[in-house]
């Protein structure tokens, strides 16, 4: 499993509009057939910085994601929204369960 996490600071008066054009993204993404997840989090200290959690089965899946309409459409949308640059991590998982408690 390939996991990308993605901060973002955007400009206060944007929030809305931020979470707005994120929500489409993360749901056309869950369609993706290679993508596992894509959580969207807001963080409690800071109103203004989100994280988002992406897992895809494979590199090349991310990859494909990012040639997308709905991540060109998010990215071009968000552009002027952020205070600054954002901030990307990735991952090959280690451990990942699925089963149900």
């Amino acid at each position: 499993m390939y996991i990308v996490t993605v901060t973002v600071f955007i400009k206060p008066e944007q929030i809305e509009a931020f979470k707005t054009a994120t929500l489409d993204n993360a749901a056309n993404t869950r369609k993706e057939p290679h993508n596992l997840r894509f959580d969207i989090s807001q963080s409690e200290e800071d109103p203004a910085r989100f994280l988002l959690y992406e897992a895809y089965k494979t590199m090349e899946d991310f990859a494909a994601h990012q040639k997308t309409a709905h991540y060109f459409r998010w990215r071009d949308t968000i552009k002027d929204m952020m205070a600054q640059s954002r901030q990307g991590a990735k991952f090959h998982s280690i451990f990942f369960d699925n089963t149900p408690q």
